[in-house]
């Protein structure tokens, strides 16, 4: 009978100090969340507060929602997606920066590269080109801190330009694309993140008729405590002509130093036998950005 009393004892004890050290653990992280909200959000009386939301790395945002004047974001990033018959290699490079409280501004420049696989002919995929001149603004117009919730408004306006090869032989800028958008984004607690970015894209190149196929991007995404670090899901679909092409992107997001990160994203195309998996690597370095915890 001693025996038997022993062993509960011990085996109270064991369960008491396990949950004790894993409310204390739930009660720092806790802690460490409030305290790195509050200094993202509430960075000072002098300044707008802003609801801290986790960012997609593939189709991302021209600013933070409730960006602030003066922050500013430099971008680098490179890709390649299997085409079947060949490979789309993407590189881009961008710079945005907030000249005035929730207003947001970008230029971009994407490039876009083909490598051929044995077999294939050169009609079978397109050519090298810079594909655009890319021209943005956003405006959040909505800030609630206690929904946490964003809203904004956003306009893309790209130059088109021609293949690398015809540069110099033919007029270089060959149409354009207008692409009004809607950000609608919520943190759930203080880890869990959602975001929906959707809108039309109004295709038209010079005499040519015009496409408009719409785009929804939803996101989820969980934010590890006290960081900016997360992993999510981005789902990318294009609706056009009743059909809707959609792709997975799994996707992480790691802080190598207060103002340098490094995005990490993978492409499962869904229903499309013309393309296959992809991967994508966006590195992200904000000027001026310091963290005080």
């Amino acid at each position: 009978m001693k025996n038997y009393i022993f062993v509960a004892f011990w085996l109270w004890t064991f369960i008491s100090f396990g949950q004790t050290e894993q409310d204390s653990i739930r009660s720092q992280r806790q802690q460490l969340d409030s305290l790195f909200l509050e200094e993202i959000e509430n960075a000072g009386p002098l300044k707008k507060p802003k609801v801290l939301h986790a960012e997609p790395l593939y189709i991302d945002l021209i600013r933070d929602l409730g960006a602030r004047k003066g922050e500013k974001e430099w971008n680098v990033a490179m890709g390649m997606q299997d085409k079947r018959r060949f490979d789309e290699f993407h590189a881009l490079i961008e710079y945005e920066w907030a000249p005035v409280d929730r207003l947001g501004f970008e230029v971009e420049l994407p490039f876009s590269f083909y490598s051929f696989r044995n077999g294939s002919r050169e009609t079978q995929a397109p050519s090298n080109r810079l594909e655009s001149l890319k021209l943005a603004s956003q405006f959040t117009f909505l800030v609630s801190e206690k929904r946490n919730v964003s809203l904004a408004l956003g306009y893309i306006h790209e130059f088109e330009l021609v293949d690398l090869n015809r540069l110099g032989k033919e007029q270089a800028w060959r149409g354009n694309i207008f692409n009004p958008f809607l950000v609608a984004a919520k943190r759930w607690g203080s880890n869990y993140h959602t975001l929906i970015y959707t809108g039309p894209r109004i295709i038209k190149e010079f005499d040519h008729k015009s496409t408009v196929p719409f785009q929804i991007n939803l996101n989820f995404h969980y934010m590890v405590t006290g960081t900016r670090n997360f992993i999510g899901l981005e789902v990318n679909q294009e609706i056009h002509g009743g059909e809707v092409l959609s792709t997975l992107r799994p996707q992480m997001r790691l802080g190598l130093a207060e103002n340098l990160m490094v995005g990490i994203v993978s492409a499962i195309p869904l229903r499309q036998p013309n393309a296959g998996l992809g991967s994508f690597l966006r590195i992200i370095y904000e000027p001026g950005f310091r963290a005080i915890h």
